[in-house]
């Protein structure tokens, strides 16, 4: 009896000393526990990512429907405005987007895609079915972005700054000079892929080249088209060696007609509303999470019919074109802290450029911003900025602004 109790004391004090070497992770040589550490929470991200991937492309090719996902978020905004002395010449408060959506897969590569905005009156925003034959090939038809420029397809809540850029939205199809346009979408058919795969040990990392390139409507979302030209708009993206890495050139061809004015025309002239919109937009980014650069130049020509009354009291129409351009270069830094580095906050400055009308004498506008981003969640963001605005006549203005975003 003592003999074997003489043997379980020694074969526990063996086990003992393999048990505790057991709990210390094994280490590379040279290689630090806390660098051991991160590099195991990333192969374990990837593994994540990786086994996600695998589900949704079991799930594309089950042949059945998914449950439909609900999304969205919403928008809350305090916007003040000051003359050059300081003083206040406005300020309110107003919920800027509530956003609600509604996707998923009907049949293998089949999607949908249903968001409404809810703040002002209901809204549709989006409305369209994809599908995806290939990495290199899928078509999309109904009402959704036009592929023009590189930060439009941005969503608003991912933005560095309050809202997008002067030159984006005037030429965009946001608040677009020729009066045509709304919320960056049309109705129409548009192809998209990505091209040239460079696979990792892990797959695929990323593909040299997307496109985009679509015909639409031109005259705005919710909208029947109301000439015979349909507009045809495109975007090629370029990674070159690297996935953070984003070289971007859009084209803009079509034609409008609207009841607003396409332009600020000289006093007895009336705007008739019609004409050539052709623009196009070259720009470069740089985001790999932690550094963010983005710049962009865009072009637009609007033509428009200008319409007097001559001294025999005839009416007169003469064509004229509108030309505009814009610039912008926003840069950031993410940094993060907190449990898990969830928490980020990204100092922003943002410089931009708009003329509307080349033809007028100082006729542009520069915006200075600096701001703050911050993500205490995942799901809540607020933006903080302040911009000093100049016109090239020589007036200035300044803008702060506050916008707290939730999405779910």
């Amino acid at each position: 009896m003592k003999h074997n109790f003489r043997i379980l004391i020694g074969m526990l004090l063996f086990a003992i000393p393999l048990c505790l070497n057991a709990q210390v992770k094994p280490v590379k040589p040279g290689q630090t526990p806390e660098k051991a550490k991160v590099e195991k929470t990333e192969k374990e991200k990837i593994e994540k990512e990786k086994r996600e991937m695998e589900k949704r492309e079991k799930r594309d090719h089950k042949g059945g429907p998914e449950m439909p996902k609900i999304s969205g978020f919403v928008q809350g905004l305090y916007q003040a405005n000051l003359d050059n002395e300081g003083e206040l010449t406005s300020n309110t408060i107003r919920m800027r987007r509530v956003r609600l959506s509604v996707d998923g897969t009907l049949y293998k590569g089949l999607s949908y895609k249903i968001q409404g905005d809810f703040s002002r009156s209901l809204m549709l925003v989006d409305a369209f079915l994809k599908y995806k034959v290939c990495n290199e090939f899928a078509i999309q038809a109904g009402q959704f972005k036009t592929p023009f420029t590189l930060e439009s397809p941005i969503n608003p809540v991912n933005l560095e700054i309050f809202d997008y850029g002067e030159v984006i939205q005037k030429l965009g199809g946001y608040s677009d000079v020729c009066g045509v346009g709304g919320i960056g979408r049309d109705i129409g058919l548009m192809a998209t892929g990505s091209l040239f795969p460079v696979k990792g040990e892990e797959g695929i990392k990323y593909h040299v080249v997307d496109y985009a390139v679509g015909v639409f409507n031109g005259n705005g979302p919710t909208t029947t088209d109301n000439n015979n030209r349909k507009d045809l708009v495109g975007r090629l993206e370029v990674h070159p060696g690297l996935k953070a890495l984003t070289l971007s050139g859009s084209y803009y061809y079509g034609k409008y007609k609207s009841s607003n004015d396409a332009a600020n025309v000289a006093t007895g002239e009336t705007n008739l509303g019609h004409g050539t919109r052709n623009r196009w937009a070259v720009g470069g980014q740089f985001n790999d999470g932690t550094l963010l650069v983005r710049s962009e130049y865009v072009s637009g020509q609007t033509g428009y019919q200008a319409g007097t009354i001559n001294d025999l009291g005839t009416a007169i129409t003469e064509d004229r074109f509108l030309n505009s351009n814009g610039f912008y270069a926003v840069a950031g830094y993410n940094f993060k802290f907190g449990k898990d580095k969830s928490q980020k906050l990204m100092p922003v400055l943002r410089y931009e450029h708009f003329t509307a009308d080349q033809a007028i004498e100082k006729g542009g506008t520069n915006y200075y911003t600096v701001g703050l981003n911050y993500w205490p969640l995942k799901s809540v963001n607020l933006k903080c900025d302040y911009s000093l605005i100049q016109t090239e006549a020589g007036t200035n203005s300044h803008r702060i602004v506050g916008i707290l975003s939730y999405k779910f």
